[in-house]
Protein backbone atom coordinates (compact mmCIF):
# COMPACT_ATOMS: atom_id res chain seq x y z
CA UNK A 1 0.00 0.00 0.00
CA UNK A 2 1.34 3.02 -0.91
CA UNK A 3 1.86 6.13 1.68
CA UNK A 4 0.16 9.78 0.83
CA UNK A 5 3.63 10.90 -0.07
CA UNK A 6 3.86 8.29 -2.41
CA UNK A 7 0.41 8.67 -3.68
CA UNK A 8 0.73 12.18 -4.11
CA UNK A 9 4.41 12.29 -5.97
CA UNK A 10 3.42 9.85 -8.26
CA UNK A 11 0.23 11.62 -9.13
CA UNK A 12 0.23 13.32 -12.87
CA UNK A 13 1.51 17.01 -12.88
CA UNK A 14 -1.27 19.16 -11.44
CA UNK A 15 -1.60 22.90 -11.19
CA UNK A 16 1.60 24.59 -9.22
CA UNK A 17 2.02 26.54 -6.74
CA UNK A 18 -0.61 29.44 -7.04
CA UNK A 19 0.92 32.77 -7.33
CA UNK A 20 1.19 35.46 -4.32
CA UNK A 21 -1.02 38.40 -4.40
CA UNK A 22 -4.52 35.87 -5.00
CA UNK A 23 -3.01 34.77 -8.67
CA UNK A 24 -2.51 38.01 -10.08
CA UNK A 25 0.30 38.46 -12.44
CA UNK A 26 2.11 41.37 -12.74
CA UNK A 27 1.24 43.64 -15.60
CA UNK A 28 5.02 43.52 -16.80
CA UNK A 29 5.77 40.08 -16.86
CA UNK A 30 3.74 37.59 -18.63
CA UNK A 31 0.52 39.65 -18.66
CA UNK A 32 -1.28 41.52 -21.30
CA UNK A 33 -0.32 45.83 -21.22
CA UNK A 34 -3.46 47.54 -20.75
CA UNK A 35 -5.33 49.18 -23.58
CA UNK A 36 -3.91 52.56 -22.94
CA UNK A 37 -0.45 52.01 -22.94
CA UNK A 38 -0.51 49.83 -26.21
CA UNK A 39 -2.64 52.66 -27.88
CA UNK A 40 -0.13 54.89 -26.42
CA UNK A 41 2.85 52.84 -27.63
CA UNK A 42 1.41 52.51 -31.01
CA UNK A 43 0.17 56.37 -31.62
CA UNK A 44 3.67 57.34 -30.96
CA UNK A 45 5.26 55.15 -33.20
CA UNK A 46 3.05 55.84 -35.91
CA UNK A 47 3.44 59.61 -35.00
CA UNK A 48 7.43 59.55 -34.95
CA UNK A 49 7.45 57.97 -38.71
CA UNK A 50 4.45 60.10 -39.67
CA UNK A 51 7.20 63.21 -38.77
CA UNK A 52 10.23 61.92 -40.39
CA UNK A 53 8.69 60.84 -43.71
CA UNK A 54 6.87 64.57 -43.46
CA UNK A 55 10.81 65.72 -42.93
CA UNK A 56 12.03 63.92 -45.49
CA UNK A 57 9.63 65.09 -47.90
CA UNK A 58 10.18 68.42 -47.42
CA UNK A 59 13.97 68.29 -47.57
CA UNK A 60 14.28 66.38 -50.57
CA UNK A 61 11.49 68.39 -52.32
CA UNK A 62 13.64 71.18 -53.57
CA UNK A 63 16.21 68.40 -54.87
CA UNK A 64 12.90 66.87 -56.63
CA UNK A 65 12.20 70.38 -58.07
CA UNK A 66 16.31 70.33 -59.13
CA UNK A 67 16.06 67.17 -61.20
CA UNK A 68 13.14 67.65 -62.89
CA UNK A 69 13.39 71.48 -63.93
CA UNK A 70 17.18 69.92 -65.40
CA UNK A 71 15.37 67.78 -67.55
CA UNK A 72 12.86 69.87 -69.41
CA UNK A 73 13.39 71.98 -72.25
CA UNK A 74 14.16 75.80 -71.59
CA UNK A 75 10.73 77.13 -72.75
CA UNK A 76 8.76 74.71 -70.90
CA UNK A 77 11.00 75.91 -67.81
CA UNK A 78 10.35 79.70 -68.53
CA UNK A 79 6.20 79.35 -68.95
CA UNK A 80 5.88 77.02 -66.28
CA UNK A 81 6.42 75.27 -62.48
CA UNK A 82 8.74 71.91 -62.56
CA UNK A 83 5.73 70.67 -60.72
CA UNK A 84 3.27 70.32 -64.30
CA UNK A 85 5.80 67.13 -65.06
CA UNK A 86 3.72 65.12 -62.82
CA UNK A 87 0.64 65.53 -65.09
CA UNK A 88 2.38 65.42 -68.38
CA UNK A 89 5.79 63.50 -68.41
CA UNK A 90 6.95 63.79 -72.32
CA UNK A 91 8.19 67.73 -70.84
CA UNK A 92 11.13 65.08 -69.59
CA UNK A 93 14.40 65.44 -71.88
CA UNK A 94 18.45 64.44 -71.79
CA UNK A 95 18.77 67.44 -74.02
CA UNK A 96 20.12 69.78 -71.35
CA UNK A 97 22.68 66.84 -69.96
CA UNK A 98 23.94 66.67 -73.51
CA UNK A 99 24.48 70.04 -73.90
CA UNK A 100 25.83 70.24 -70.37
CA UNK A 101 28.67 68.41 -71.95
CA UNK A 102 29.15 70.68 -74.71
CA UNK A 103 29.63 73.79 -72.68
CA UNK A 104 33.10 73.83 -72.54
CA UNK A 105 32.80 76.11 -69.44
CA UNK A 106 30.90 73.73 -67.12
CA UNK A 107 33.01 71.05 -68.31
CA UNK A 108 36.28 72.34 -67.51
CA UNK A 109 34.73 73.95 -63.74
CA UNK A 110 33.90 70.53 -62.71
CA UNK A 111 37.72 69.21 -63.87
CA UNK A 112 38.92 72.39 -61.69
CA UNK A 113 36.51 71.73 -58.60
CA UNK A 114 38.11 68.22 -58.79
CA UNK A 115 41.42 69.10 -58.97
CA UNK A 116 40.96 71.79 -55.81
CA UNK A 117 39.14 69.61 -53.68
CA UNK A 118 40.82 66.12 -53.59
CA UNK A 119 44.38 67.18 -53.13
CA UNK A 120 42.64 69.09 -50.67
CA UNK A 121 41.02 66.44 -49.16
CA UNK A 122 44.15 63.99 -49.20
CA UNK A 123 46.13 66.50 -47.70
CA UNK A 124 43.76 67.69 -44.71
CA UNK A 125 43.49 64.07 -44.10
CA UNK A 126 47.21 63.04 -44.49
CA UNK A 127 48.57 65.62 -42.41
CA UNK A 128 46.01 65.96 -39.74
CA UNK A 129 45.99 61.96 -39.33
CA UNK A 130 50.13 62.73 -38.61
CA UNK A 131 49.57 65.80 -36.14
CA UNK A 132 46.40 63.66 -34.13
CA UNK A 133 48.60 60.68 -33.22
CA UNK A 134 51.73 62.91 -32.01
CA UNK A 135 49.49 65.21 -30.00
CA UNK A 136 47.35 62.21 -28.67
CA UNK A 137 50.41 59.46 -28.44
CA UNK A 138 53.78 61.24 -28.95
CA UNK A 139 55.69 63.15 -25.99
CA UNK A 140 57.31 66.40 -27.14
CA UNK A 141 58.16 70.13 -25.49
CA UNK A 142 54.95 71.77 -25.50
CA UNK A 143 52.48 69.15 -26.80
CA UNK A 144 49.71 70.29 -24.48
CA UNK A 145 50.44 74.30 -25.73
CA UNK A 146 50.64 73.60 -29.11
CA UNK A 147 47.26 71.79 -29.33
CA UNK A 148 45.66 74.74 -27.54
CA UNK A 149 46.96 77.14 -30.60
CA UNK A 150 45.45 74.90 -32.53
CA UNK A 151 42.30 74.32 -30.81
CA UNK A 152 42.40 78.63 -31.13
CA UNK A 153 42.59 78.28 -34.69
CA UNK A 154 39.48 77.15 -34.84
CA UNK A 155 37.37 80.32 -34.24
CA UNK A 156 39.73 81.98 -36.87
CA UNK A 157 36.88 83.14 -39.22
CA UNK A 158 38.11 82.84 -43.02
CA UNK A 159 37.18 86.29 -43.80
CA UNK A 160 39.71 87.50 -41.14
CA UNK A 161 42.65 86.21 -43.72
CA UNK A 162 41.57 86.87 -47.00
CA UNK A 163 43.65 89.75 -47.67
CA UNK A 164 47.07 88.71 -45.48
CA UNK A 165 46.50 85.76 -47.62
CA UNK A 166 46.11 87.48 -50.61
CA UNK A 167 48.93 89.47 -50.00
CA UNK A 168 51.39 86.99 -49.23
CA UNK A 169 49.88 84.53 -52.26
CA UNK A 170 50.60 87.35 -54.46
CA UNK A 171 53.98 87.94 -53.67
CA UNK A 172 55.15 83.60 -53.61
CA UNK A 173 52.88 84.00 -57.14
CA UNK A 174 50.66 81.44 -56.45
CA UNK A 175 47.90 84.10 -56.26
CA UNK A 176 44.78 83.14 -58.82
CA UNK A 177 45.80 79.27 -58.96
CA UNK A 178 44.67 75.80 -58.12
CA UNK A 179 47.45 75.51 -55.97
CA UNK A 180 46.94 78.63 -53.88
CA UNK A 181 43.70 77.92 -53.66
CA UNK A 182 44.80 74.10 -52.29
CA UNK A 183 47.06 75.44 -50.07
CA UNK A 184 44.21 77.88 -48.86
CA UNK A 185 41.58 75.47 -47.88
CA UNK A 186 44.63 73.07 -46.71
CA UNK A 187 45.89 75.38 -44.04
CA UNK A 188 42.36 76.04 -42.80
CA UNK A 189 40.91 72.69 -42.87
CA UNK A 190 43.58 71.44 -40.60
CA UNK A 191 42.80 72.82 -36.86
CA UNK A 192 39.69 70.93 -37.55
CA UNK A 193 41.48 67.55 -38.77
CA UNK A 194 43.90 67.41 -36.15
CA UNK A 195 41.23 68.20 -32.97
CA UNK A 196 39.09 65.76 -34.52
CA UNK A 197 41.62 62.91 -34.72
CA UNK A 198 43.80 63.92 -31.77
CA UNK A 199 40.40 63.10 -29.90
CA UNK A 200 39.69 60.25 -31.67
CA UNK A 201 43.04 58.70 -31.50
CA UNK A 202 43.39 59.03 -27.94
CA UNK A 203 40.38 56.64 -26.98
CA UNK A 204 42.47 54.05 -28.32
CA UNK A 205 43.76 51.84 -25.16
CA UNK A 206 46.85 52.06 -24.01
CA UNK A 207 47.28 48.47 -23.68
CA UNK A 208 47.21 47.82 -26.94
CA UNK A 209 50.07 50.32 -28.58
CA UNK A 210 51.95 49.12 -25.72
CA UNK A 211 51.23 45.24 -26.79
CA UNK A 212 52.32 46.67 -30.47
CA UNK A 213 55.33 48.27 -28.57
CA UNK A 214 56.45 44.82 -27.20
CA UNK A 215 56.53 43.04 -30.30
CA UNK A 216 58.75 45.36 -31.89
CA UNK A 217 56.77 48.05 -33.86
CA UNK A 218 58.17 50.90 -34.03
CA UNK A 219 56.06 54.79 -34.65
CA UNK A 220 55.73 54.15 -38.21
CA UNK A 221 54.48 50.68 -38.45
CA UNK A 222 52.27 51.65 -35.34
CA UNK A 223 51.11 54.09 -36.57
CA UNK A 224 50.48 52.23 -40.26
CA UNK A 225 48.77 48.88 -38.77
CA UNK A 226 46.91 49.81 -35.28
CA UNK A 227 46.19 53.15 -35.36
CA UNK A 228 45.04 54.22 -38.90
CA UNK A 229 43.09 50.81 -39.17
CA UNK A 230 40.97 51.59 -35.77
CA UNK A 231 40.91 55.48 -36.60
CA UNK A 232 39.15 54.51 -40.03
CA UNK A 233 35.45 55.81 -38.93
CA UNK A 234 37.05 59.15 -37.76
CA UNK A 235 38.99 59.57 -40.96
CA UNK A 236 36.33 58.35 -43.10
CA UNK A 237 34.50 61.55 -41.33
CA UNK A 238 37.11 64.07 -41.67
CA UNK A 239 37.22 62.91 -45.69
CA UNK A 240 33.43 64.01 -45.93
CA UNK A 241 33.24 67.20 -43.98
CA UNK A 242 36.37 68.43 -46.16
CA UNK A 243 35.29 67.22 -49.03
CA UNK A 244 31.91 69.17 -48.73
CA UNK A 245 33.71 72.19 -47.61
CA UNK A 246 35.92 72.42 -50.84
CA UNK A 247 33.42 71.48 -52.87
CA UNK A 248 30.82 73.50 -51.92
CA UNK A 249 33.32 77.04 -51.18
CA UNK A 250 32.77 79.92 -53.67
CA UNK A 251 34.22 82.59 -51.16
CA UNK A 252 37.69 81.43 -51.58
CA UNK A 253 37.35 80.46 -55.07
CA UNK A 254 36.13 83.87 -56.15
CA UNK A 255 39.19 85.18 -54.77
CA UNK A 256 42.26 83.14 -55.15
CA UNK A 257 40.45 81.23 -57.64
CA UNK A 258 41.81 81.82 -61.49
CA UNK A 259 38.80 83.35 -63.06
CA UNK A 260 39.71 82.20 -66.49
CA UNK A 261 39.60 78.46 -64.96
CA UNK A 262 37.03 78.91 -62.41
CA UNK A 263 35.49 75.56 -59.74
CA UNK A 264 32.40 75.02 -60.95
CA UNK A 265 30.69 77.10 -58.21
CA UNK A 266 31.73 80.10 -59.46
CA UNK A 267 30.85 79.09 -63.53
CA UNK A 268 27.37 78.17 -62.13
CA UNK A 269 27.55 82.02 -60.73
CA UNK A 270 28.83 83.80 -64.04
CA UNK A 271 25.88 81.31 -65.76
CA UNK A 272 23.33 83.55 -64.00
CA UNK A 273 23.96 86.61 -65.49
CA UNK A 274 22.92 85.30 -68.32
CA UNK A 275 19.85 83.30 -66.20
CA UNK A 276 16.93 84.22 -69.13
CA UNK A 277 19.50 82.56 -71.96
CA UNK A 278 20.93 79.51 -70.61
CA UNK A 279 18.89 78.53 -67.40
CA UNK A 280 18.47 74.98 -69.30
CA UNK A 281 22.38 74.53 -68.35
CA UNK A 282 22.30 76.60 -65.11
CA UNK A 283 19.58 73.72 -64.18
CA UNK A 284 21.53 70.55 -65.33
CA UNK A 285 24.85 71.95 -64.06
CA UNK A 286 23.56 73.06 -60.71
CA UNK A 287 22.15 69.27 -60.50
CA UNK A 288 25.45 67.59 -61.07
CA UNK A 289 27.66 69.75 -58.47
CA UNK A 290 25.22 68.50 -56.25
CA UNK A 291 25.06 64.92 -56.92
CA UNK A 292 29.01 64.29 -57.28
CA UNK A 293 29.11 65.55 -53.10
CA UNK A 294 26.09 63.13 -52.50
CA UNK A 295 28.03 60.01 -54.36
CA UNK A 296 30.83 60.50 -52.15
CA UNK A 297 28.61 61.04 -48.53
CA UNK A 298 26.71 57.70 -49.28
CA UNK A 299 29.51 55.52 -50.71
CA UNK A 300 31.09 56.67 -46.85
CA UNK A 301 27.77 57.06 -45.21
CA UNK A 302 28.46 53.78 -42.86
CA UNK A 303 31.80 54.78 -42.00
CA UNK A 304 30.57 58.10 -41.67
CA UNK A 305 27.86 56.91 -38.88
CA UNK A 306 30.40 54.91 -37.23
CA UNK A 307 32.92 58.09 -36.97
CA UNK A 308 29.91 60.02 -35.36
CA UNK A 309 28.61 57.83 -32.90
CA UNK A 310 32.28 56.30 -31.85
CA UNK A 311 32.03 58.84 -29.18
CA UNK A 312 28.85 58.84 -27.66
CA UNK A 313 29.32 55.40 -26.08
CA UNK A 314 32.35 54.34 -23.91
Amino acid sequence: MSTPSESTSGAGPGPGPAPAGGGRRPAGRGGHRPLAARLTALTGHWAVRFTLVVIAFLWLLPTTGLLLSSLRDRSDITSSGWWTVLGDWSQLTAANYRALLENDAITGSLATTLAITVPSTVLVVVIGSLAGYAFAWMDFPGRDWWFLVVVGLLVVPVQVALIPVAKLFNSLGIFETTAGVVVFHTAFGLPFAIFLLRNFFAEIPRELLEAARLDGAGEVRLFTRVVMPLGGPAIASLGIFQFLWVWNDMLVALIFADAGDPPITVALQQQVRQFGNNIDVLASGAFVSMVIPLVVFFAFQRQFVSGVMAGAVK
